[in-house]
C-alpha cells in the first residue's frame, strides 16, 4: 500500500457511495476518514437525511461485517455486549454459555444513541476506548477493524438522554447533517422511488482496509504540524491569551483526545490527496469535526447564539501557522 493507491481506492470508495448517497459530501468525507484511522464517528441531524442509509452503502463497499443496534429507553447493556445463557444438553448437564452481542461486528451502528439510559450508553465505552468487552468475567477482543457510527436527533428531546462528556469524547469525529438544497432533493426523490434503486459495489476487502488503516498510522509529520494541533487544542481552554470567544462562551475545552483525532484525521486527509505527508492546512480542514463535540459550552452560548463551530473558527485562526 502506497499513497497513491491509498488515494486511489479512496476515489473509487467516494464514487460507489455517490451512486446511491446524493450530496452529502462532507458527511461522506468525515466517515470515511473515519475508516482510514478506524475512529468512531457521531452522526447528528433530523431523521430521513440518509444517514442508517450511508452505514449500509460504506459497510458494502468496503466489504465489512456491520451490524445495527436501535437504540431505545428499554435496552439493556446485554442486548449491547451479549450474556450467558443456560445451555441444556443431550446428557441433562447444563452449563452456562456466553452468546455474544452485536457489538462483535467491525461496523456498528447505534442509531439513536440518545435514546437509551445512561447505563445501556456505557455498555459501548469499553468497545470503544478499548477494542474489547468484558462479560461474564472474561475480556473478550472485538473484530478489528472496528469502529461505531452513531446517529442522534437534535432537536427531539424528549424521552432521550444527552451522552455524557466521557463518552462524546470517545468519538473521533462528530458530522452536522443539513437539510439537502432542493437540487439535491429532487435527486434523491428520482433515485428512491423508481422500481430500480441504485445499487453500490463492493470496492475494496477487509484486508485492504486493514494496510490502509496501517499506512494511515504510518505517514509521518512534521513537528510544527503537532505543535499546531496542540495549540489549537490549548486554545480551547479558557484562560489568558485564548481568543475572547472561548473567555466568554467555553467552560471547558478539549480533552488530548481531541489533539489525537486532529492528528489523525490530518493523515487520513493528507493520504486521499495522495500525499504521504501532513501539513497545517490539513489540520485546519478537520478542526471542526474533531472539536465541535469536545468543547463544553457555557449557558451564554446559547442566549447569544453562539455554537462550538464559531468557537472552533476563532480559534484556528488565532493560532500561529508558522514553524515552531
Amino acid at each position: 500500500m502506497d499513497p497513491d493507491h491509498f488515494a486511489h481506492v479512496a476515489k473509487l470508495l467516494h464514487e460507489q457511495i455517490g451512486t446511491v448517497i446524493v450530496g452529502q459530501k462532507e458527511l461522506v468525507h468525515q466517515a470515511m476518514l473515519c475508516l482510514f484511522t478506524e475512529g468512531h464517528l457521531l452522526i447528528e441531524g433530523v431523521p430521513g437525511l440518509g444517514k442508517t442509509q450511508l452505514v449500509t452503502v460504506l459497510a458494502k463497499v468496503v466489504g465489512l461485517d456491520w451490524r445495527r443496534i436501535q437504540f431505545t429507553p428499554d435496552l439493556m447493556p446485554a442486548d449491547i455486549v451479549g450474556t450467558q445463557v443456560l445451555i441444556s444438553d443431550q446428557a441433562g448437564g447444563r452449563s452456562f454459555e456466553y452468546q455474544p452481542g452485536p457489538v462483535f461486528t467491525s461496523l456498528l451502528l447505534a442509531d439513536e444513541i440518545n435514546r437509551a439510559t445512561p447505563k445501556t450508553q456505557s455498555a459501548l465505552l469499553e468497545a470503544m476506548q478499548e477494542r474489547h468487552v468484558t462479560a461474564g468475567g472474561e475480556t473478550r477482543p472485538l473484530p478489528r477493524p472496528f469502529f461505531v457510527l452513531a446517529t442522534q436527533n437534535p432537536i427531539e428531546q424528549e424521552g432521550t438522554y444527552p451522552l455524557p462528556e466521557a463518552q462524546l469524547d470517545r468519538f473521533m469525529l462528530k458530522a452536522q447533517v443539513g437539510m439537502p438544497p432542493a437540487e439535491e432533493l429532487a435527486a434523491i426523490i428520482e433515485r428512491t422511488t423508481g422500481d430500480s434503486p441504485p445499487q453500490a459495489q463492493a470496492v475494496t476487502d477487509t484486508d485492504e482496509v486493514r494496510s490502509m488503516i496501517e499506512l494511515t498510522r504510518a505517514v509521518p509529520v512534521p513537528s510544527h504540524v503537532v505543535r499546531y494541533a496542540a495549540e489549537l487544542v490549548t486554545a480551547t481552554h479558557p484562560g489568558v491569551g485564548t481568543p475572547d470567544l472561548v473567555t466568554q462562551y467555553v467552560r471547558a475545552g478539549s480533552s488530548p483526545r481531541g489533539a489525537q483525532a486532529l492528528i489523525l484525521a490530518a493523515k487520513a486527509t493528507a493520504l486521499m490527496d495522495g500525499r504521504p505527508s501532513v501539513s497545517i492546512d490539513d489540520v485546519s480542514a478537520v478542526a471542526r469535526p474533531a472539536l465541535r463535540h469536545r468543547l463544553a459550552m457555557g449557558f451564554e452560548s446559547v442566549i447569544d447564539s453562539i455554537d462550538p463551530d464559531i468557537v472552533v473558527d476563532a480559534v484556528v485562526q488565532s493560532a500561529p501557522t508558522g514553524e515552531i
